[in-house]
């Protein structure tokens, strides 16, 4: 049994956790253990592009996600079971598996969306750069 899950969303896309949530909500039930629940607000690349938005823009960014990651904790997770939020701010894969160590779960649940040869030709995948990259097993729910 996984005593320790870790679910990596983005709060922007509800695909993300719609059907990968209540898989991550029952493997900790059953083991009796913890959830953590990660979501990483992308940085804005190189300060050219920064200089772009307004200032203040990344902290707003930040404070409007913890609102909106402690409501869907709230609203989707069940009493009685320990759930930890944590909101990181950088490159999705590399945050995402930075929490995995930090939290030091035995497993990670995550949601993909069926492939999409040209766009990961283009840009990749967060999940399959996760997947590569994590020390510990990773269930990948279909979105």
């Amino acid at each position: 049994m996984f005593k320790s899950i870790l679910l990596t969303i983005d709060l922007t896309d509800p695909a993300t956790w719609v059907k990968a949530l209540p898989q991550a909500i029952e493997m900790a039930q059953w083991g009796g253990g913890v959830l953590h629940i990660v979501s990483v607000v992308p940085d804005m690349g190189t300060a050219l592009v920064s200089s772009h938005f307004p200032e203040g823009f990344a902290r707003d960014a930040l404070n409007k996600a913890k609102q909106a990651l402690d409501n869907l904790v709230e609203n989707n997770v069940p009493e009685g079971l320990e759930v930890h939020a944590h909101l990181a701010y950088g490159d999705i894969h590399e945050k995402a598996v930075e929490a995995i160590t930090r939290t030091g779960c035995d497993l990670v649940v995550m949601a993909s969306p069926a492939p999409d040869r040209v766009r990961e030709f283009l840009v990749g995948s967060n999940a399959d750069r996760i997947v590569r990259r994590s020390p510990v097993s990773v269930l990948v729910v279909r979105s």
